[in-house]
Formats: C-alpha cells, structure tokens, sequence
C-alpha cells in the first residue's frame, strides 16, 4: 500500500495534528469491534463519530487530555528502545506517523527495523497483565495494531516490546516476540476498516449538510 510518512515526535502537537481525522491503528480494534447481531458497538460508533468531528473541524477531538499511564509511556519509550536495540543488536529508526495516501487511516510507528521490521513498544502498568504476559505471551489485544501497522507500511514483520524497568534484577524488563505480517488477516481487516470509514463519511456527511 502507498502511504507517505509525517515525522513528528510523538505526544507533541504536530503528533496529534498529523492523526487528526484518521482511523489510527490504536483503535483498530475498537473501529471493528461489533456485537453478535453484526452491528457496530457503542465504543465502535463513539468512535466513528469523534473521527468525523475531527475530518469537519480539521483539529484533533479529545485527544489532549493525557493520563498518568499514558505519560508514563512516553517517559519510557526512549529507554525501551535502548533496551530493545540492545537486546536485539538491531537499531529502531523513530518515524512518526505513517498515513495512507487519502490520509484515511494511519498508524503511529514506535520505530521502524531495518527495511522490513517495525517495533511496537507497549509499557504496561497492570501488575497482572506484565505477569499474564511472560506467562502465555498472548498479544491478541495489540494484533490489529500490529498487522494494521504493517497493511499502511508495507513490513513484513513487528516485534512486541513489552518493557518493565522494575524487573531489571531478573532479567525480565524487556520482553519482546516477533509477529509476522499475516496477510489473510490484513485483508479481512481492511475489509471491516473500510466499513467502519463509511460510517464515518455518514456521519461527516450529517454535520456538513446545510440546515
């Protein structure tokens, strides 16, 4: 796929200007979230409509307030991405945001691996879910963003960084699992995504009509 890319750091303004009226690929997962019947969720559909707020007013919608966990993550991406490199010997080159070419959808990358290779940095602040991870390793709850990554960019693959500074002493404050580009799920994604963006374009459509 064509995509352009906007290097800005993340959680600057350039940052949330550059995703502004985008389906991002941090919600990936909640834009194609439906119930049984097949219909969209509530989160789906709240969803759909503050990204059409966004394509009208031409500005980011609630996306300034910043939780302590989401600081949290910011502080630390930088030094998990040391640990990463230098757990790995291989060097994540910050981006940005890479967006398709309509600028329809994007994805904030946590840096991109070689030619092929992106890394997704998560800082995980449950106790539990740091635990359950060196347990199954199950990254189901990133996999739409991790291959949605890859559908924009084109890679082939993306290492999971889990990084835990307080369990240093044991070896164990990075994690990290390779997940290869799977094509069959990419396409079944976009086709949700792009259902998901006509509701938005509904939606768009309804402010912008002339009362």
């Amino acid at each position: 796929m064509s995509h352009i890319f906007i290097e800005c750091e993340q959680g600057t303004p350039e940052w949330l200007q550059a995703r502004a009226g985008a389906i991002t690929g941090s919600n990936f997962r909640d834009a194609v979230s439906t119930l049984k019947s097949g219909t969209m969720t509530a989160k789906a559909i709240e969803y759909a409509a503050r990204v059409a707020i966004e394509r009208v007013s031409g500005q980011p919608a609630d996306e300034g307030f910043v939780s302590w966990q989401m600081r949290r993550g910011t502080e630390l991406e930088p030094e998990a991405r040391m640990a990463y490199e230098a757990k790995t010997g291989q060097l994540a080159e910050e981006a940005g945001v890479a967006k398709t070419e309509d600028g329809k959808f994007g994805y904030s990358t946590d840096g991109l691996v070689g030619d092929v290779g992106l890394i997704e940095i998560k800082c995980v602040v449950s106790p539990i879910g740091v635990i359950q991870m060196w347990e199954s390793a199950d990254m189901s709850e990133y996999q739409h963003q991790m291959q949605g990554g890859m559908w924009i960019t084109g890679r082939q693959w993306c290492d999971f960084v889990m990084y835990c500074p307080q369990l240093k002493s044991v070896g164990k404050e990075i994690f990290y699992r390779r997940v290869k580009r799977d094509d069959d799920f990419i396409s079944a994604m976009e086709l949700q995504l792009l259902a998901f963006e006509k509701k938005v374009s509904e939606f768009e459509t309804i402010l912008r009509k002339e009362v």
